[in-house]
């Protein structure tokens, strides 16, 4: 039997006339990773504050770690980390003295914040940085060291609202490997990104938030598998770029995408079977002369732009004043 780490049916949030979650169904196993993905405005921020307690649905329930939002929030507090989009470090304390303050504000005992701000330091790879301010900290370490300060007490769940926002592609590979280390001891994790490719490689299972609902949900594989494959076809010269989209449209079903400069069509093969033999076949008897073809799987961002093709880019009300919503 499966157990569910965040539960929640027919999330309902308004603000003002903004109808921000319309229903929202989520199901999130134990030890699992949730990704949430949506253009700006789905809800998917609205979910994330509600589910960690800083907001009350209109409508709906929620539970997480066992816990309901609306009637034990507390209990939901203890349970649960959250590192949010900014970075909540003291930037004038430093790495050492922001962990042990963490785990203060969290009741642990002295000697219990302090070990534990030593190990998480070090698992953390700020073993050597722990004595220096914040402030002089790369912005891969002190998410780094905020990520660290969300798991000071162990949490049962912990919900990631964009943590590698704006990071390089090295800090956001230590990322990846904290969060994975930390479902490998148990954790659940709920994240939210922007980045396609970290749904990719983290998630265990994907949920497109839509205009405040879960219009689609599987793993990474299987949202995939729903477009069939990418068909990108070369051509030697570029007139015949033309002629190489028209039969990528009539095989494929789809829209072809044209980049000039490399002198490129490409299409997804939405609902229909094509082998690169019959694509290349196709493509002599138009008279297409060739550099390069290829059918492979599509990306999760190509994914993701097919399903949300007629998302609303509204921004969410509620966010805060001034505050872009995601």
């Amino acid at each position: 039997m499966t157990t569910y780490a965040v539960l929640s049916e027919g999330l309902e949030k308004r603000f003002g006339a903004v109808h921000a979650l319309r229903g929202l169904d989520l199901a999130v196993p134990e030890g699992s990773v949730c990704a949430l993905l949506g253009r700006n405005g789905a809800g998917k921020t609205t979910a994330v504050r509600l589910l960690t307690t800083l907001i009350r649905p209109d409508a709906g329930t929620a539970r997480v770690a066992g816990h309901d939002v609306v009637r034990a929030p507390r209990d939901v507090r203890r349970a649960i980390g959250v590192t949010g989009q900014a970075t909540s470090v003291d930037a004038d304390l430093t790495g050492r003295e922001n962990l042990r303050l963490f785990g203060r504000l969290h009741r642990l005992g002295r000697a219990t914040a302090h070990a534990r701000a030593d190990v998480l330091l070090e698992h953390f790879g700020l073993g050597d940085a722990a004595d220096r301010p914040a402030r002089t900290y790369s912005g891969g370490m002190r998410r780094r060291l905020d990520l660290a300060a969300s798991v000071l007490t162990k949490p049962r769940v912990l919900f990631l609202d964009e943590p590698t926002t704006g990071l390089d592609p090295a800090s956001r590979s230590a990322i990846w490997d904290a969060v994975r280390e930390l479902t490998r001891h148990g954790t659940t994790v709920l994240l939210t990104t922007q980045y396609l490719e970290e749904a990719d490689q983290l998630a265990d299972d994907v949920v497109l938030i839509d205009h405040g609902r879960a219009a689609v949900r599987g793993t990474p594989a299987q949202l995939k598998a729903r477009l069939g494959a990418r068909a990108e076809v070369v051509v030697a010269e570029e007139e015949a770029l033309a002629g190489a989209a028209a039969v990528l449209a009539r095989l494929t079903g789809g829209q072809p995408v044209l980049d000039p400069g490399r002198r490129a069509a490409a299409a997804v093969t939405t609902g229909r079977d094509l082998t690169l033999p019959h694509l290349v076949r196709e493509l002599d008897a138009a008279g297409v002369p060739l550099a390069d073809a290829g059918l492979r799987q599509p990306t999760l961002d190509e994914v993701f732009l097919h399903l949300t093709s007629g998302a609303d880019p509204r921004p969410e009300a509620g966010a805060g004043a001034g505050e872009a919503a995601a």
